[in-house]
């Protein structure tokens, strides 16, 4: 049978007793005309096949290059060099696949930079660190399944073409069929939706949570898990077109509870990844020490990768309002040094990455959740404080800050409240006849109800300690990008 072969990971953990066995994979490096080292994918190391002198003819060694793949057969042996502990002495080998090593893009010789690396997104996966990055973005998505499978939630498949903006914010795909060059037209010029496949506009989704509070209205406890999309014109380490979002939806949940449950579910996948994939972890770890050497003291991590996600397992979340953190910001030396980029103008400002950042690696040198946020620069669907100042009307809003990369969670106990809902969105201009089915949530057996969402290559960047977002998805949609 062609697949009967074991996993080099699987291999390396074996004794070394003579066994046959068979594996495949890619060449590395061969040396000597005798020495291969071989990779699967599996693990970023290698197992060593040893050709042995004159037992195979000149045109397959000529056949073994870097990147060409193999199929070896052979006995597992105790190793006689230094650098390993076993041989996987051939008995067999076939070439799969040939490889023009001099035209192959990644050379060893010249070890290739990360921006290089994504004009080759198609090959990137074959080197360590995108081997590390994957497996460990592989374990992190299995864990969510886990936690919230655990806990008896209902895993929904939210649409991925709506009718509806969650955010309010207009940053859109369009999704239609109409053509472009001329799009049928009502009389005042605008287009003709009515015309179009689905009969209205319609975008790609930039959030599952609407669709996900109609279902927590009926299973309790839901979650999402899939692509989301904003058409959002930002060249940043920190931003993508295209990504994956984690939404859980609460129904008999406060916002203390939201972040409770936030807070336990960083730290179980946090955790999981670290039980499962040690070994990438402290290769990304090495990786991570390396290029830092490189930057100025001052710009330093103050801790390894492995000892940050250490002590966020093992610390509690800050928590602090968002009234206080701007108090905290404002009287900040970094402020009256004028260090920001942009300027702490008081209560009611956006906070920016560098002001969360700040409050995170700065001052509190941990994790923090801000909640309670002006209403004013929040969503219509969250729920509005009672008992605000003149002035200071509030929402029960949450953020969750990460060191290096700032928001990683947003989240809010949502408006159950008809009469006050109908009104916010009539204030934000939301149309109200047209969210009707969403109303019918707070029409019949409202109750008081949660959630946030988690920025799934975020929480990726955090746990591999990568810096550029892009570098945490397989194939990166950005402005002007879309490659692969």
């Amino acid at each position: 049978m062609f697949n009967k072969r074991t996993k080099i990971k699987d291999l390396l953990a074996q004794k070394p007793e003579g066994q046959q066995v068979t594996v495949m994979g890619w060449v590395r490096t061969f040396r000597n005309n005798q020495f291969i080292a071989l990779n699967d994918g599996s693990t970023n190391n290698n197992i060593q096949v040893v050709a042995g002198l004159g037992k195979f003819g000149d045109e397959l060694l000529k056949r073994i290059t870097l990147s060409a793949s193999l199929k070896v057969t052979g006995t597992l042996d105790p190793s006689l060099g230094k650098g390993q502990t076993m041989d996987l002495n051939a008995t067999a080998i076939e070439v799969l696949g040939d490889s023009d090593a001099e035209k192959y893009p990644l050379q060893l010789k010249n070890r290739p930079t990360l921006e290089y690396l994504r004009e080759k997104a198609h090959l990137r996966f074959r080197t360590n660190t995108f081997g590390s990055v994957f497996r460990v973005r592989h374990a992190l998505a299995f864990a969510i399944h886990k936690f919230f499978n655990d806990k008896g939630f209902v895993y929904m498949h939210t649409p991925i073409i709506t009718g509806s903006d969650a955010e309010g914010a207009g940053e859109l795909f369009r999704v239609t069929t109409l053509p472009f060059d001329k799009p049928p037209r009502n009389d005042d010029g605008t287009v003709n939706f009515k015309e179009d496949f689905f009969g209205k506009s319609t975008n790609l989704t930039v959030s599952g949570q609407l669709e996900g509070e109609l279902a927590a209205t009926a299973f309790g406890d839901i979650y999402t898990f899939g692509p989301t999309f904003r058409a959002e014109n930002s060249n940043t380490a920190r931003h993508l077109a295209e990504f994956w979002m984690i939404e859980p939806e609460m129904a008999f949940y406060d916002l203390e509870d939201n972040m409770n449950l936030a807070e336990e579910f960083i730290k179980y996948i946090i955790k999981y990844g670290m039980e499962n994939n040690r070994e990438d972890l402290e290769f990304l770890a090495q990786r991570l020490a390396e290029e830092e050497k490189q930057l100025p003291q001052d710009k330093r991590s103050e801790m390894g990768l492995i000892e940050k996600l250490e002590f966020v397992l093992n610390n509690s979340f800050e928590r602090l309002t968002y009234t206080d953190a701007i108090t905290i910001l404002k009287d900040s030396n970094h402020n009256k040094k004028k260090k920001f980029q942009y300027e702490i103008t008081g209560w009611g400002m956006d906070l920016q990455s560098e002001h969360e950042r700040y409050l995170v690696e700065k001052h509190f040198k941990k994790p923090v959740i801000l909640y309670n946020y002006p209403a004013a620069i929040k969503a219509f669907y969250m729920r509005q404080n009672d008992g605000c100042a003149e002035g200071q009307q509030t929402v029960a809003a949450m953020d969750i800050l990460a060191p290096g990369i700032g928001e990683i969670v947003g989240g809010s106990q949502r408006e159950e409240r008809l009469d006050k809902l109908e009104a916010r969105m009539k204030e934000m201009h939301i149309p109200v006849e047209e969210m009707w089915w969403y109303l019918d949530t707070r029409r019949f057996g409202t109750v008081p109800h949660a959630g946030f969402g988690l920025g799934f290559e975020r929480m990726v960047q955090f746990v591999t300690g990568m810096t550029n977002i892009r570098d945490v998805i397989a194939f990166p949609r950005t402005p002007g990008s879309a490659e692969f």
